[in-house]
Order: structure tokens, then sequence, then C-alpha cells
């Protein structure tokens, strides 16, 4: 497996400068994203479209730092119900696509939208109760009307580039659990995988190991964050806590480094169960905590995971029984 960073977070340097302090980190990969402010500095898709030389300057940079983009990351609102946000989200979907294949860039990393919950409707509808009759056929409707055929559409332009989405289960998106994502994937194909982010399934109390053992090889992409809990802020607003991110001593659960929701042991077995399934990607750090500074953040994320990385592809070469010559244990 391979040490990443996430560029979204390296957007108080500019181009050049972050991939430097993603170097001295020790990253091998970037996983570089097509939204916000980060989008300027680190992959403006229209200036690299259309300007051969700046393009060049950009794989230039990449290569000088010995940094591979481990994914694009196109995230956005792609199942708005408003039009414009949609079909904004599409044409970059689209143009992400001509760059990656472009630049031999072979995967996408993004997050499944939420739709409206009936033809004409105006807002995004999150359905988790289906006790009720209507709750069940909002969900039928949203994902026989809007989901399937969307990504259907979007994975053939993926596929078309050379792509494969990696899809982040993320709580209040259509797609949140690994169930969800393996309803899309086997209704639309292996153009559609996961890009498997701990702190989200944390969040709703999902088993990380169990979930990599269900998922598999529709595993494509990795994130690496954690999901602290205040058990005292729990006990009384359990799991679905509306408190906002910028009061962390307030909620429930909250993002945070890894390491510090979870103790060593726990992403030992974590990666044990990546290389089990035989996931040789990149982990790609984001630092997504409210009580720490951006740089530290990063820098403390690399220190606990560095160690724990497995240069070895999962699985390959002779094992420790065939290099002692103790066959018996395990060939007849």
């Amino acid at each position: 497996m391979k040490l990443g960073i996430h560029t979204a977070f390296l957007s108080q340097f500019e181009f050049g400068e972050g991939l430097c302090f993603a170097k001295e980190l020790g990253a091998e990969s970037v996983e570089i994203t097509t939204v916000g402010s980060a989008m300027r500095t680190y992959c403006d898709l229209d200036q690299l479209l259309s300007n051969k030389k700046k393009l060049d300057h950009w794989q230039q940079a990449l290569k000088h730092n010995a940094l591979r983009v481990s994914a694009l990351a196109v995230h956005g609102e792609p199942l708005s119900p408003n039009k414009e946000v949609s079909l904004e989200y599409t044409n970059r979907f689209k143009k992400a696509c001509r760059l990656a294949e472009a630049t031999g860039i072979n995967c996408l990393t993004t997050n499944a939208g939420l739709p409206e919950g009936e033809p004409d409707g105006t807002a995004p509808v999150w359905v988790i109760d289906t006790t009720k009759p209507f709750n069940r056929s909002i969900l039928d409707w949203q994902w026989d009307k809007r989901v399937f055929p969307f990504w259907k559409e979007h994975a053939k332009i993926a596929q078309d580039h050379g792509c494969s989405i990696a899809i982040e289960p993320w709580i209040g998106e259509i797609v949140y659990s690994p169930i969800t994502l393996m309803q899309l994937r086997d209704e639309v194909g292996p153009t559609i995988g996961c890009n498997f982010d701990p702190s989200h399934l944390m969040a709703q109390r999902i088993d990380l190991p169990e979930a990599v053992r269900y998922l598999g090889d529709a595993i494509l992409h990795v994130h690496i964050k954690d999901c602290r809990t205040d058990q005292k802020n729990q006990r009384l607003k359990g799991l679905f806590d509306m408190t906002p991110l910028d009061a962390p001593e307030r909620r429930s659960w909250m993002w945070t480094l890894i390491g510090w929701g979870h103790d060593e042991l726990f992403w030992r077995e974590f990666l044990t169960a990546l290389q089990l399934v035989r996931y040789d990607g990149t982990l790609s750090i984001e630092m997504e905590c409210d009580y720490i500074q951006n740089i530290e953040g990063l820098k403390k994320s690399v220190e606990f995971l560095k160690p724990m990385l497995l240069s070895g592809a999962p699985l390959d070469g002779e094992r420790w029984w065939q290099l002692a010559g103790f066959h018996n244990l395990v060939e007849d």
C-alpha cells in the first residue's frame, strides 16, 4: 500500500510547494481535487485541457517530486434537484475524465449524491426509516428513476475514458454504507467501486474489517481519517447529531486524525483486512479535524500511519512456510 495525501488539505501551498511538502512527508501519491479553492491551485481543468504547455508543466511537477496521482477527486452534488448544480457536476465530471485519459489516471473519487423524493421535487430527501410505506415508495423512486439512470450514464462516460469511479459511502447521501454501495455496483457494473473512507462508517458503528471483507475487490481507493466519539454527548444525541462541525466539543462524534479516535491495534486490524482482500492502492490522508492545525495534523497523521505500512504487494511472492521449507503445513 502507498502513502498518499489529498490535495484539498494542501491549499495553503502553491502547486509546486504543495507537491514538495507531500514528498517531504513521505507521500508516494496525491489525490488531486477538482473542487473548491484547491482546484484552482492543483487542477484547473479548463486550463489543463486547453493549454498543452500548462499540462506538461503539471505532469513534470508531479514527476519531479516522484508522485503519482491516485485519483482525481470529483466530489459535488451529482443528483441535486437543482438542474444547474447537477449539470455543473456532470460537466466537471466529463472534463475530469478527459484529463484522466490524457494523463494515464484511471480512477475518479466522488460521492453518489442525494436526489429529491418525487418528480419535480426541489429538496434532496434522505430516507432512513422504511417502516412507513410512503418512505419506502420514495426510496424506490429515488433509486429507480434517479440514481441508477444517472450513474449508468456516468459510468459509461468514465469507462469510455478508461476510468473507474470510486464512490465514497457518506452520511446523508443515497450511498452511505457498504450495502448501498453494492446496491449501486450490482446494478451499474464494476466500473463503480468504493472509495473506502473509514470515518463515515465509524460514525455509523459499522465494523471496518467486516466491511472490507464484504466489499473485497470493489474497493478501488481508500481515504484515511479517524472518527472520535464523545460518550457524554452521544448518550443524549445518539448518532444522528445535528450539532455544527465547528462546535466539536458538543458533538457526539467528530472526524479527527488517524490514531486520535481509535488505537494502533484497531488500525493494524484494518490494514490487515485490506491486505487479505489484496488491496494494493493508495491510503489517501485527509485532515478534517476542527481542533488541530492543518499542517500539524498532516504531519501527525503520517507519523502514525507510516510505520504500519507494508511495502510489498499483498500476498505476492513466496510465503514464509515456502521459504522455510514447511510445505507440509499447507500442501499434501
